[in-house]
């Protein structure tokens, strides 16, 4: 009997076969199922999903009008590339890019590597109720805005009364005022981003810590691996997806320099030091008007942030074997 002959004889409902009632897939009874099981981690995450909806992806549909000409009555002429020439052709655009590169590069060289050792010391903190503490103490900061560090380190550095100041007075050193000198505003904003996110950023390497199989540890300490090697020799390769997890995410927010330390950090005498991009927007664009001009400015941002990303995925993928991808 052929296959043809045995599927004109199988069990029948209706017209359909048993056979192939019962190998369809039950999508919707799956997914009625998945969702009872699983709704409250739905609703959970309803609110970062519409975050991220409405105020990432519904905005790339308005990056359209780069390429137009802004009108007051619709419909907005289009112009093609016409602003990215301009801007292009603008020396303060290639200024504000310098900074944000400067700025941006000296960021990830020397605040990258602080919250693993952060996170590093933590694990090594035996005492519950001290490590408690000092998780509290470097967490703090995380949850202050800008304009409070602000004016907490404005005060700090002051060259008249700050601490800073009084302190290298003791020494001998002659006062600086450091918010006002061009050649140490960049370090101000690169040690105030690890004053405060350093504490908060290594949560996740404490987390992958944590995760690293305790048998590894016993192993090498068997034989005969002091702290520092088993740090070194099972710590350390163990979080290395996470370290080249985090260096991709945050390659792709290279030239996002943190524009609302910036504003606040900012003054006359500093500004052409630190003067980046995002500031350069949000100044043609809510302060003068140009709209086009300043999405086109936000939306090649945005092409060699991508741009970067994608480099920093095949880099740490040759190097590490860890992508995003």
């Amino acid at each position: 009997m052929t296959d043809h002959d045995q599927t004109l004889n199988a069990p029948r409902i209706g017209n359909v076969p048993k056979s192939a009632v019962r190998g369809k897939p039950k999508r919707a009874t799956a997914f009625a199922n998945g969702w009872r099981r699983w709704w409250p981690f739905y609703v959970m995450m309803a609110p970062g999903l519409a975050f991220f909806l409405v105020l990432h992806y519904l905005p790339i549909w308005e990056a359209r009008i780069a390429f137009e000409q802004v009108r007051i009555v619709p419909p907005n002429i289009w112009v093609g590339l016409k602003h990215f020439y301009v801007l292009f052709a603008s020396p303060v655009f290639w200024q504000v890019l310098a900074n944000t590169l400067i700025i941006s590069a000296m960021k990830m060289a020397f605040f990258l590597p602080v919250p693993i050792l952060v996170a590093l010391l933590i694990n090594e903190v035996r005492g519950g109720r001290l490590r408690k503490f000092i998780q509290s103490a470097i967490y703090l900061p995380h949850f202050l805005s800008w304009v409070v560090i602000a004016g907490v380190f404005i005060a700090a550095l002051s060259p008249t009364d700050g601490a800073v100041n009084n302190l290298m007075g003791m020494a001998g050193i002659a006062p600086r005022s450091f918010m006002t000198d061009t050649g140490a505003i960049r370090w101000v904003l690169v040690f105030t981003e690890i004053w405060r996110s350093a504490g908060w950023d290594s949560l996740l390497y404490l987390a992958a810590i944590i995760a690293i199989d305790q048998q590894l540890y016993d192993a090498a300490e068997i034989d005969g691996a002091n702290r520092w090697q088993k740090i070194w020799h099972v710590t350390l390769p163990g979080i290395v997806p996470t370290i080249a997890t985090l260096f991709i995410l945050n390659a792709g927010m290279f030239l996002n320099a943190d524009l609302n330390q910036v504003i606040n950090f900012s003054n006359d005498v500093v500004r052409s030091k630190i003067d980046i991009v995002d500031t350069y927007v949000y100044r043609i664009g809510l302060q003068t008007g140009e709209y086009s001009l300043a999405t086109a400015a936000g939306l090649f941002k945005a092409v060699l942030g991508t741009m970067m990303i994608v480099t920093a995925h095949f880099v740490s993928k040759r190097l590490t074997g860890k992508g995003v991808w």
